[in-house]
């Protein structure tokens, strides 16, 4: 049994998601099942589409379709996002503890802990707990120390220059 080790990507640069999907796609590739769980995004992404070309064994669970970032959300549309985001992490649980996964990727969820939709401790409870055998995944800006400590790879990801500087948007099939 090959043992399973707990990573992060954090940091404020581009990239994050794509290092995490691009690790699924490794372990894919060798043979291994992956599981995607995305808190905070809910709208289509490229690699939204590759995933579900892949079958059974690269799933994707995103728990409702949601095209707006949480700054141009109202009070109403902010509690429901919080029940929806319990709604992911239940499922994650479920997840790690059915040992039918190799690898969770959980993609922002430090952003679902950061902005107060989700808390800290049942996140590290959940990485404690993990089988010995799955590889974890944790993305999003800002990683708690907590979770920092507990985790075997941390890879920050910064920011030297960015095209929103100059104010240029998300690109299909860049960004998103």
């Amino acid at each position: 049994m090959q043992l399973g080790l707990i990573h992060i990507y954090t940091g404020a640069g581009k990239g994050k998601t794509t290092a995490a999907v691009g690790l699924g796609i490794r372990a894919y590739g060798q043979g291994l099942k992956v599981l995607m769980v995305q808190f905070l995004k809910g709208w289509i992404t490229g690699e939204m589409k590759v995933i579900a070309s892949l079958g059974p064994c690269f799933q994707l669970f995103q728990y409702k379709e949601n095209d707006k970032f949480t700054w141009g959300m109202t009070e109403e549309e902010m509690g429901g996002l919080k029940g929806e985001m319990r709604i992911g992490l239940n499922y994650t649980f479920e997840a790690v503890m059915s040992g039918e996964w190799d690898l969770i990727i959980m993609d922002e969820i430090m952003a679902a802990v950061n902005y107060g939709f989700l808390p800290l401790e049942e996140v590290i409870e959940l990485v404690k707990i993990k089988p010995l055998k799955l590889e974890l995944v944790l993305t999003g800006r800002d990683a708690p120390l907590k979770l920092i400590e507990l985790a075997d790879y941390v890879s920050e990801i910064t920011a030297r220059k960015h095209p929103m500087e100059k104010g240029i948007l998300a690109r299909v099939g860049i960004e998103y």
